[in-house]
């Protein structure tokens, strides 16, 4: 067995991923074996594992700079990517960089340089400029979702960065919509194309709902109660719309997350991790959820609000039916709206009367200790178990960051844990451990 097939082994282990799906396959070849590589592909079907493998399996151990570089539009998405190299395990450095994080830490981080750097075009650009890491031995360019970080507005600081990338000896974009073009600045000469978004689309359902009043709060209620206890996403075009219909959900006593770019970083991580270990089963949100942003098993999204361009419509859709199971659209329609041209006929829902969804039986903890005070989940998993005295069944899933983690837990288990493992020590560290 070669050192690479080994090492790809491992690394999907590590994952707990038994082997690639097709076009993990076909664009681990094409990237190995091309200078130049497109490839489209839906949401949740497996696009960074695809661009990583190769592009780790072409670094060099003995060279202490950057090598590659991926460039994304969201901050989410940065985080997500970065998250997913490291649980890769190569034994290379990862880190992201982007605006809302103090660029001191940055400049601390990138003191002993990166293997692999990920990050938006703004952060990434005022890093160059201000000469933070050397470019001389960067041979390989992600743009990750490239048809939102090539679009107006990122142009100009985009066609910078790879102003200041000389050595440039492989591109790969990546996308889940076909509706962009690539700027010349790009260098595209004779790039391999891969297109997979015609194999995700079947597995979509798209319907819609009749709200017989222009306000459509309570005809929302209604199709959320006819849903059910399904994890979804409800979109809107407006963070105002949002807190309108968040402080109406809460009247009505249905639990949910808030995303949108008003509020804090921190708290938009939160809002994440809540959806993603069940404390939340709803997400409020703009199209900066729509995509780069890990949320595994969306049952289905709604547009409360539809967006004004068609590929923003495509893009939130993907959110569900992902890796290529099904899932379901809803489109949220005053009875006498007229829809965009992009949108298809669909089927009718009728709402059937049902009781309110059910408040999830999962709360998040807090725990002060992270990957740098060499904590693991395994060592945390440990704490809840033995000093917490919780079953396995009481503890759901664990995320570690790099100076905390959070911890999904039975909300029945709560009190009784806190005064189990609050203050207690894991490692070398005193954790406290808290309600989020």
């Amino acid at each position: 067995m070669s050192k690479s097939i080994k090492n790809q082994k491992n690394i999907l282990a590590k994952l707990n991923i038994a082997q690639l799906n097709p076009m993990q396959e076909e664009a681990q070849l094409a990237i190995h074996s091309n200078a130049e590589v497109v490839l489209l592909s839906p949401t949740g079907s497996g696009k960074t594992l695809a661009f990583m493998l190769p592009l780790i399996a072409g670094l060099d151990r003995n060279c202490a700079e950057v090598q590659a570089m991926v460039i994304v539009p969201t901050r989410e998405l940065a985080i997500q990517i970065e998250q997913v190299t490291r649980d890769m395990g190569s034994g290379f450095k990862t880190n992201a960089v982007y605006g809302g994080q103090s660029f001191s830490k940055d400049k601390l981080n990138l003191k002993t340089p990166p293997a692999i750097l990920i990050g938006t075009p703004g952060r990434i650009a005022d890093h160059l400029r201000r000469n933070t890491f050397s470019t001389d031995d960067i041979r390989t360019l992600v743009l990750d979702e490239f048809d939102k970080s090539l679009e107006v507005g990122f142009e100009a600081e985009m066609e910078e960065i790879i102003t200041m990338l000389p050595g440039l000896k492989k591109k790969v974009l990546t996308s889940a919509t076909m509706h962009a073009s690539i700027p010349a600045f790009v260098g595209l000469k004779k790039p391999i194309v891969l297109n997979f978004l015609e194999e995700g689309e079947s597995q979509l359902t798209i319907k819609t709902i009749i709200s017989p009043e222009k306000d459509k709060l309570e005809t929302l209620v209604e199709a959320l109660c006819h849903i059910g206890n399904e994890p979804g996403i409800i979109f809107c075009n407006y963070k105002e719309s949002i807190d309108r219909i968040s402080n109406f959900l809460t009247e009505k006593k249905i639990a949910h997350g808030c995303f949108h770019g008003g509020m804090e970083q921190v708290d938009r991580e939160r809002a994440l991790i809540k959806f993603r270990n069940g404390t939340h089963q709803l997400l409020l949100a703009t199209d900066l959820a729509a995509r780069g942003i890990d949320v595994p098993e969306i049952r289905f999204i709604l547009h409360y609000q539809l967006p004004g361009r068609s590929h923003e419509f495509t893009h939130r859709n993907g959110r569900t039916a992902r890796m290529f199971s099904d899932g379901t659209a809803y489109i949220l329609k005053w009875a006498e709206e007229i829809l965009p041209d992009f949108i298809p006929d669909t089927e009718i829902e009728e709402l059937t009367k049902a009781s309110l969804p059910q408040a999830s039986e999962w709360t998040t903890l807090m725990v002060s200790g992270g990957r740098k005070d060499k904590i693991s989940k395994g060592d945390i998993a440990g704490l809840m178990f033995k000093q917490g005295q919780l079953g396995k069944d009481h503890l759901g899933v664990i995320e570690l960051k790099q100076e905390c983690a959070f911890v999904a837990v039975r909300r029945s288990k709560v009190n009784q844990l806190l005064q189990l493992v609050d203050g207690s020590k894991l490692k070398t560290k005193k954790v406290r451990v808290s309600v989020v």
